[in-house]
C-alpha cells in the first residue's frame, strides 16, 4: 500500500490564508509601502483571493521572498498561523525594548 503524503512536505502556501501578509511587520519597502508595514496591515499587494499579486515580481520584497511555508509558524489553518504570527511578532517587538 503507498504510503499517505504529508500535507506539509510540500512546503507551499495554503490556498485563501494570506497571514504571512498580514500578521508580520515589514521593515524595508513594500510597492506602495516605502516604509514598510505594521503588524496587522494587511499588504495592498494581498489579492482577493489571498495571493501575492507580486510574488513572481523582483519588486517582492525579500523578507518576503525568503518566507516559506512551515508547519510549525502556519499552523493547520488560517486562524492558527495568524495567531501563531502574532504571537512571533509580538515576542520579536518585545526583546527590542
Amino acid at each position: 500500500m503507498p504510503e499517505k503524503a504529508d500535507p506539509f512536505s510540500e512546503h507551499r502556501c495554503r490556498p485563501g490564508c494570506g497571514a504571512c501578509c498580514i500578521a508580520p511587520s515589514i521593515s524595508s519597502a513594500i510597492p506602495g509601502l516605502p516604509q514598510g508595514k505594521a503588524s496587522g496591515i494587511i499588504c495592498p499587494h494581498l489579492t482577493p483571493d489571498m495571493l501575492c499579486a507580486i510574488f513572481d515580481s523582483p519588486d517582492r520584497p525579500a523578507v518576503c521572498a525568503n518566507f516559506s511555508f512551515d508547519p510549525l509558524i502556519c499552523g493547520n489553518d488560517r486562524e492558527e498561523a495568524l495567531n501563531i504570527m502574532y504571537q512571533i511578532e509580538k515576542g520579536s517587538r518585545e526583546s527590542q525594548v
